[in-house]
């Protein structure tokens, strides 16, 4: 169904070259997710003086499993090190603190925006808007390397809604290929539904919410999974081959089994493993 999996380096969080921004500019608040209320712009409490978490290796069983469902997609280290040049928000001036604060969540969009476009050009069915999508893509890297006081006036919402219509137009095409009668579930409210061994094959389930859904041995394979909410989804022994939009976040807050058929371009979640 690929050219070749989405496996770019410069897309994926790299947290030794990051002054800890999601731990800074993100607020929380106390919930089953985090243990603590965190105001954005304020640093975690958990955050070490060499931007590394004090407990990461127990995020789940000290509260704050929110963490653990949490990708930047390369963001951090890009508003670190090329953004700001490698001064970080503790040895600059306030001003400097407010704008990586203030820059890094819009940075955030547009390097996931570039993650959905990287996939769109791996998708063989999608080769009628290939040079359409080059084009955004391109024109999207050039804005994630704007200077701070650009990126601060950006209106990144209207650049989604440019992209989102060539990412609509990829799930036609992706999703029309076989030939089968495609179901429509865009943002439709499946929290908690029984959906188990459903037969999911090539559906939009675009913005979605599936919390807590049973997705036992579903059959998801060629689905458009972009921006469904999957927060506690029991994806055991489900077949998601092939389907796309389908990000690292996501997965990280689902639950599956070692039976569970990802997207080669994902990592299984150590999390599904362990039973948690």
């Amino acid at each position: 169904m690929r050219d070749t999996p989405v496996d770019l380096p410069e897309l994926r969080a790299d947290c030794a070259q990051c002054f800890g921004l999601c731990c800074v500019a993100l607020p929380f608040a106390a919930s089953a997710d985090f243990a603590i209320d965190k105001d954005a712009g304020k640093p975690c409490r958990n955050l070490q003086d060499d931007f590394r978490c004090g407990i990461h290796l127990e995020l789940r069983p000290r509260g704050f499993s929110g963490c653990t469902v949490y990708d930047c997609f390369g963001a951090g280290q890009k508003v670190s090190q090329i953004t700001f040049g490698g001064q970080d928000w503790r040895s600059g001036t306030r001003e400097h603190a407010r704008q990586m604060v203030d820059v890094f969540p819009v940075v955030r969009q547009l390097q996931e925006l570039l993650w959905y476009l990287a996939e769109a050009l791996t998708l063989p069915a999608a080769r009628p808007v290939h040079a359409d999508i080059r084009s955004a893509l391109a024109t999207t890297e050039r804005l994630t390397r704007q200077t701070p006081e650009e990126l601060e006036q950006l209106d990144v919402g209207a650049h989604r809604q440019e992209v989102n219509v060539l990412l609509l137009r990829t799930s036609e095409l992706v999703r029309a290929g076989g030939g089968r009668r495609k179901k429509d579930r865009r943002g439709a409210d499946l929290v908690g539904a029984r959906l188990k061994g459903a037969d999911l094959r090539a559906a939009s389930l675009r913005g979605a919410c599936l919390i807590a859904a049973d997705l036992t041995g579903a059959d998801l394979r060629g689905a458009d999974l972009i921006g469904a909410d999957l927060r506690d989804t029991d994806l055991t022994d489900a077949d998601l081959t092939g389907a796309f939009f389908l990000t690292q976040p996501q997965l990280n807050a689902a639950r599956g089994s070692a039976g569970t058929k990802i997207p080669a371009s994902l990592t299984r979640p150590g999390h599904w493993t362990a039973g948690t």
